[in-house]
């Protein structure tokens, strides 16, 4: 039974396999392309709460 595919769920590094592209055609390709735009706004927004929460933290225990 396969599992089910969650946003939130951890990734290898390693887990990225690129696409064949020679057999796809424009309109594939086009929905390729917005698949890995979706997933790098994804990690953009990782990055972003990570950011904050690090300055939230760095400015809660800055001494005065």
């Amino acid at each position: 039974m396969a599992m089910p595919e969650h946003d939130d769920a951890p990734r290898r590094r390693d887990a990225f396999v690129p696409q064949v592209l020679d057999p796809m055609g424009e309109e594939e390709l086009g929905a390729y392309i917005a698949e890995l735009r979706a997933e790098i706004a994804r990690a953009e927004a990782a990055i972003a709460k990570r950011r904050a929460q690090k300055d939230a933290a760095s400015a809660f225990f800055r001494m005065p």
